[in-house]
């Protein structure tokens, strides 16, 4: 079904129905995502302060048969949060809903509007002496909203699970403008379809999340971190397995990290200082939530010497205190940024089943030569089997001496990653960017039930439009 754009007319009448929305043009923060492979449409900007502007705004728009484009903190990776074609949309940003509206410590929950940024998120938790364990490179300025919207993963996926397994209940806005209050505290409620795991992870194209009640965690009494040089993908594995068997649920983060890596830090931020007098070809980031009767320090040199007894792990650092333990985890979360600066000619979101990642990290290079010479920063959550796989123009060259080959780069790691029965989107969603992946790789019959979903919800195809599923 046609859209028809967001024109002045359109903007007047929102201004007279909501005089204190902010209803303005799009400025440039609000089109640009950061990868720089889409730029938006400067179309109508709202920023509601409550859920029943943001109804409001909804239901005008049905109304116009205006497309929605539900903004958060703009730091998606797959174009979800820009529509750079098609009739101009309304943009909702949910910037001035922040409010932290509830804490429940003996609970363990925390209710938030959906605008609030995830570093405040979890520092709310922390003032109660809880945790909120979402933790991502981008925490500083996404938004819990868009967070659960792309059920985010992160750091904390092993021990605590992804967004959608630290939320409750939702506030929600559905495509016919009826606010959904189900903003539920409850452990426990089989009353019919959940519809809190239907809208996280659809990236706002079955309604927009106003609020969340999000899980809260004790905070470990003891926390260890430890870098161990491995000999490869498949030793990392093994010493996760150890890891489990020696502290059950105590680990909290195991992440893997490739030379190229280091070396980028090095070329792009030379200020950043390096553990290790020359980069290991591979080693894991570990993380340990201990409880007051464990030393952490014990902990990971009861690991490392078992690690090395097994021909496992050859060399390694642990932290002596939180602030070397968080220099380990600067090294981890500035990785992102060191490609950034580098430029990548295609990066991949993949995930794997365990057991199969050192065959896709050996046979996806081995694939890669065929097409040419690059290099390949290939880190991330080994731990639940989500791979950041980025493939980089050889020294002195750059992404743009390589956009002839950026399709088949992409399509020769996603065909491996799909043979071996992974998925094309880890964590980071399918926004605009993997929708025809979606159509290559998706289950017919899943893709069939998401199309119904759709019409049945959203039977004007305002929501997020283009996002997820082809308009």
């Amino acid at each position: 079904m046609s859209l028809n754009p967001a024109d002045d007319l359109f903007a007047q009448r929102l201004r007279d129905a909501l005089p204190e929305g902010v209803i303005d043009v799009a400025t440039t923060r609000y089109l640009e995502e950061p990868r720089g492979r889409y730029a938006g449409q400067a179309g109508v900007l709202a920023k509601p302060r409550n859920v029943q502007e943001v109804a409001t705004l909804i239901r005008m728009a049905g109304e116009a048969r205006v497309g929605v484009i539900p903004y958060g903190g703009g730091t998606g990776l797959v174009g979800g949060q820009v529509a750079p074609d098609g009739p101009t949309p309304l943009i909702v940003s949910l910037e001035r809903m922040t409010a932290l509206r509830a804490v429940y410590p003996d609970e363990n929950v925390l209710v938030v509007e959906a605008g609030a940024i995830l570093s405040d998120v979890q520092t709310a938790a922390e003032d109660v002496n809880r945790l909120f364990p979402l933790s991502l490179a981008a925490q500083g300025s996404a938004r819990i909203g868009g967070n659960l919207a792309t059920n985010a993963g992160g750091t904390g996926v092993l021990r605590y699970g992804n967004a959608r397994d630290l939320c409750l209940g939702l506030e929600a806005v559905l495509p016919d403008g009826q606010i959904w209050n189900g903003l539920t505290r409850l452990r426990k409620n089989n009353t019919g379809y959940d519809l809190r795991h239907l809208l996280i992870g659809a990236e706002g194209t079955l309604g927009i999340i106003t609020a969340a009640a999000l899980k809260l965690f004790a905070r470990p009494a003891q926390t260890g971190t430890a870098l161990m040089v491995v000999e490869g993908p498949e030793a990392a594995l093994k010493l996760l397995g150890m890891a489990r068997e020696l502290f059950g649920e105590m680990v909290s983060a195991f992440e893997l990290m490739h030379r190229q890596g280091f070396d980028f830090l090095a070329e792009t931020m030379p200020e950043l200082r390096q553990p290790f007098a020359t980069a290991p070809e591979w080693c894991v980031l570990i993380e340990l939530g201990l409880a007051a009767d464990m030393d952490p320090q014990e902990a990971l040199g009861t690991l490392f010497e078992q690690g090395a007894e097994a021909e496992l792990v050859n060399d390694g650092l642990i932290a002596q205190s939180g602030a070397q333990g968080q220099a380990f985890w600067d090294i981890r979360e500035n990785i992102p940024e060191g490609n950034r600066r580098i430029g990548s000619i295609s990066s991949h979101d993949i995930s794997v089943p365990l057991s199969a990642i050192p065959e896709f990290i050996t046979r996806a290079g081995e694939d890669l030569a065929k097409l040419g010479t690059f290099r390949i920063n290939c880190f991330g959550h080994v731990g639940d089997g989500n791979l950041h796989y980025n493939v980089f123009p050889t020294q002195g060259r750059s992404r743009a001496d390589y956009e002839h080959q950026r399709d088949a780069i992409k399509t020769c790691v996603h065909d491996l990653v799909h043979l071996l029965g992974g998925s094309v989107s880890a964590e980071h969603g399918v926004g605009r960017l993997k929708v025809a992946d979606m159509e290559k790789y998706g289950d017919p019959a899943k893709l069939a039930a998401m199309r119904a979903i759709k019409a049945g919800l959203d039977p004007l195809g305002i929501m997020n439009p283009g996002a997820v599923l082809r308009g």
